[in-house]
């Protein structure tokens, strides 16, 4: 295994110096093990203020953000579909769980911010369900299948690496897919108005910096996102530095707050 990744670690820059950077940079992608844990804690610090991220199972608290709930890993809300999705996975799995009881609730406040039929125990339900290894995996299992895995599929077919990869699931994770001209898909054709990807026979720099740019545009759309440190002094930092494998060490700021992996 050791010598297998020597070989690759190897083969990248060589293969990279072929294609002049115009095209796919040979690496890991952000679903290699190690990066995907760089990923996890380089949204922790931005979601939570913390690169512990396996500690924000617990985490859940109404961010006045027109949501509802936030809570667990990734920021699952009531308020828009996802944290049901997740309670009806651990409901299968558990029946009978501490939380299978907020379903009918969960559905009645989804697309609202309302909290009927979840309070006053809600919070300490949830608290209390993330201690279950079985709820830890269904937040996995869930972020893999709704955020994490369409963000490197898209990155892998746009050509980008694994910096670009996780541009991608980032901005997923805040915005969500769909149609709406602020979801991921809606930032990724606003920057096609200014730059093609990789594997359209685009520069991946000049691609990055124009997602990051029409990200930055998103984020400006709400105010409870208008904060842009977790592009502009984060990604855009890695970015610069030409750092597109994602690779420690690295330092960044999230909202004034100073983190490394080194």
């Amino acid at each position: 295994m050791l010598t297998l990744l020597g070989a690759t670690i190897v083969a990248a820059p060589l293969l990279t110096t072929q294609l002049a950077g115009a095209s796919t940079v040979a690496a890991a992608g952000l679903d290699d093990p190690a990066k995907k844990e760089i990923a996890m804690k380089l949204v922790s610090s931005a979601e939570n203020s913390s690169l512990d991220w396996k500690a924000q199972y617990k985490y859940i608290e109404d961010i006045g953000d027109g949501r509802g709930y936030t809570a667990g890993i990734i920021g699952f809300c009531s308020g828009t579909g996802d944290m049901l999705d997740l309670v009806e996975l651990y409901t299968q799995r558990k029946p009978g769980n501490v939380l299978a009881k907020y379903l009918p609730a969960l559905r009645n406040v989804d697309g609202s911010d309302s909290h009927d039929g979840l309070d006053p125990n809600f919070p300490k339900d949830w608290a209390k369900a993330a201690q279950d290894s079985a709820f830890q995996q269904a937040q996995n299992d869930e972020r893999d299948r709704v955020y994490f895995n369409p963000a490197v599929k898209q990155g892998k077919a746009d050509g980008v690496g694994t910096l670009g990869q996780f541009a991608y699931y980032d901005a997923i994770v805040m915005h969500g897919d769909g149609g709406d001209p602020t979801s991921f898909s809606g930032i990724r054709k606003r920057a096609l108005g200014k730059a093609k990807p990789p594997a359209q026979g685009g520069n991946e720099t000049t691609w990055l910096n124009a997602f990051l740019d029409a990200r930055v545009w998103a984020m400006k759309q709400e105010e409870a996102h208008s904060d842009t440190s977790r592009v502009d002094t984060a990604q855009r930092v890695f970015l610069k530095k030409g750092n597109l494998n994602l690779d420690p060490p690295l330092d960044w700021k999230v909202y004034g707050d100073s983190f490394d992996i080194g």
